[in-house]
């Protein structure tokens, strides 16, 4: 019975110090973390993504060999993951990794400062690259002289992407030409986010009308709404206490399957910051903070349910699980477990 009702997960990682590829783990109905071991052996798997019929797992390889990183596509089998194939990414240190529901695949590549667009087939077999969108400019801090991509999105309304640069300080729009199997860019094409902001990851409310960016460098979130077919800044708020002067940066952002609450995780203040979504225009009001028990939370995610929140920290090799409290947004540590080097957790 109670196996039953275990969610399964997988953690990406970085395999320079300790971890070999990626793992799988799962969580009970009370929040207790268990790790069920290594699934595959495979160079930094950083980000992973899943096939819309839930047959196939996707991972980066986020490495740099002659200019250019590598994707790799799995099938699921139990306990196991079995290599399909391996594929360039279109450019160097590939770090996110995404496919929508006509199996088409994005990846964001961090050095490179470009996105692939690869093809899945049913099986799961990737395409050679299909097509390179190498972005140009830069922003105005140290990590801002050249383009740098660091997450790629297939807009959930309507056929549209929205990448996330956060070297050159923008959002990018495009669309897929279904015919030459390229990314053209939007009317609009680019947004522009405060300076020195550092846009790194985002998030769609459930009304898909509103989008939360989260801004790495100054950590910040940003609303941004559609007006007319024209992308803009709304507000925007600071992830940290008011008092908070040292280091920190700003890693990933979720949000409730009900647009409730947002969450986004604080590196270097160590935290997960829990705002309340108001439902009339989609302003952020602070809740407060959550302390992640741990070092570098790069990545978290919400169980399915929405029940639990899970962070993996890098730093300290660890995969913290918090009880959600539905009404409130408020979290409460139940679980802890190691994991090394996590950096990316998939349902």
């Amino acid at each position: 019975m109670k196996k039953e009702k275990q969610i399964d997960f997988y953690i990406g990682t970085y395999t320079n110090e300790g971890s070999e590829g990626i793992y799988k783990y799962s969580i009970d109905e009370k929040g207790i973390l268990s790790k069920i071991g290594l699934v595959a052996k495979t160079e930094n798997p950083t980000f992973l993504a899943k096939s819309d019929d839930k047959k196939t797992l996707f991972a980066v390889a986020e490495t740099n060999i002659n200019g250019t990183g590598f994707v790799k596509s799995y099938r699921i089998e139990k306990d196991t993951l079995h290599l399909i194939s391996k594929e360039e990414s279109g450019g160097a240190g590939p770090c996110f990794i995404t496919i929508n529901k006509d199996n088409y695949v994005l990846t964001a590549n961090y050095g490179g400062g470009s996105v692939g667009l690869l093809k899945a087939n049913k099986s799961g077999k990737l395409s050679k690259l299909l097509d390179v969108q190498k972005h140009y400019g830069n922003g105005t801090t140290d990590r801002q002289k050249s383009p740098h991509a660091h997450s790629t999105w297939f807009h959930p309304a309507k056929k549209e992407i929205i990448s996330v640069d956060l070297g050159t300080n923008e959002l990018w729009f495009s669309t897929i030409d279904e015919k030459e199997k390229t990314l053209v860019l939007s009317k609009q094409s680019k947004l522009k986010m405060a300076d020195g902001s550092g846009p790194r990851h985002l998030t769609f409310h459930p009304n898909n009308k509103w989008i939360y960016v989260l801004n790495e460098l100054n950590n910040t979130v940003s609303l941004v709404k559609e007006n007319e077919s024209f992308y803009n800044i709304d507000a925007t708020v600071s992830m940290l206490p008011a008092n908070y002067s040292k280091y920190a940066k700003a890693a990933d952002i979720h949000i409730s399957s009900d647009g409730n609450f947002l969450y986004g995780s604080n590196r270097g203040h160590n935290s997960i910051v829990i705002y309340k979504v108001n439902p009339k225009d989609g302003s952020l009001s602070l809740i407060g903070f959550e302390k992640v028990r741990g070092a570098n939370p790069r990545n978290f995610s919400l169980t399915p349910d929405n029940n639990f929140l899970l962070v993996a920290n890098q730093d300290t090799n660890n995969i913290i699980s918090f009880k959600r409290d539905a009404k409130t947004g408020e979290l409460t540590f139940v679980s802890e477990i190691s994991a090394p080097n996590p950096v990316c957790i998939l349902f």
